[in-house]
């Protein structure tokens, strides 16, 4: 998709904070982190958002969950990080191109807030 924000990061026509590329993947630092570490991982497919996600994406999903641990450990997350795939705009999704949070170090607040 031309217009497509993540796209044109994986296509070097917007710069980014590269942390890792190859031919399916691309992953680089958040420009708003959350946290000390706070990186993307996003396939170079264009796929708007999980939900979009079928069959035919399983090996290409499943590369990027087995990337993210050894991509965080090389950040320096050796005690643990978040990840985060917002779904949709309901999901809280604001790039509609499938992407997975990487987040660690420092104070990482709950995701949900028990009583």
């Amino acid at each position: 998709m031309s217009d497509c924000l993540f796209c044109k990061i994986t296509r070097g026509e917007i710069p980014s904070r590269k942390i890792y590329e190859d031919d399916e993947v691309f992953a680089f630092h958040d420009i708003n982190p959350v946290a000390p570490v706070h990186f993307m991982l996003v396939p170079k497919l264009h796929l708007g958002s999980l939900a979009e996600a079928g069959e035919t994406h399983a090996a290409l999903l499943g590369k990027m969950l087995l990337l993210a641990p050894v991509l965080a450990k090389q950040q320096g997350l050796d005690n643990g990080f978040r990840t985060v795939i917002n779904t949709g705009k309901g999901g809280g999704q604001e790039v509609f191109h499938l992407h997975i949070h990487i987040i660690g170090g420092g104070n990482i607040p709950p995701m949900v807030r028990r009583n």
